[in-house]
């Protein structure tokens, strides 16, 4: 049996430019805090969601308009008995032009059937490349918490009074 790598592609109106650019602005599509700069080559970061998962991303390949490669040196994935399964991966983006479209195919190199992760983080995955990152490049608005339907931090007694529909 041949195992493969987690793989999608998305298509978009936009320039590869706007692609790479909307790739990089990490925030705005993917669910989660985020530490570090996602921008520029070498630059290591962090990502990290509740108490589920943290990792630390190194940029290792930046290709302006055509290639994005993260390489995972530390993870902790708290759903799967081997917490350190994306150690060592990479999640990459190539960026390319189809015709009058941009082709985006990202493929996580090492997150495999294999591994314990492989169905809830690939279901993750499709999620944000193909919804919420199509979104953003497309939109200009992400959907990084689909799930979340509450503000980020706590209303003030203030803001929960005027949003009290009893008022």
């Amino acid at each position: 049996m041949e195992t493969k790598n987690f793989t999608t592609t998305i298509l978009v109106d936009q320039t590869q430019q706007e692609a790479f650019e909307a790739i990089n602005d990490v925030r705005g599509w993917w669910s989660g805090e985020i530490d570090g700069r996602t921008d520029v080559l070498g630059a290591e970061w962090t990502y990290s969601y509740k108490k589920l998962h943290r990792s630390t991303q190194k940029i290792t390949e930046l290709v302006p308009s055509k290639k994005i490669v993260w390489h995972v040196t530390d993870s902790q994935i708290n759903f799967v008995r081997d917490k350190s399964e994306w150690d060592g991966t990479d999640i990459v983006f190539e960026i390319a032009r189809k015709g009058d479209k941009t082709e985006i195919r990202f493929t996580h190199v090492g997150l495999l059937p294999t591994i314990e992760c492989y169905d809830g983080c690939s279901g993750a995955w499709g999620f944000y490349v193909n919804e919420s990152l199509r979104s953003f490049i497309a939109k200009g608005k992400g959907q990084p918490n689909p799930d979340e339907h509450r503000p980020s931090r706590p209303k003030s007694r203030g803001e929960q009074r005027a949003h009290d529909p009893r008022r």
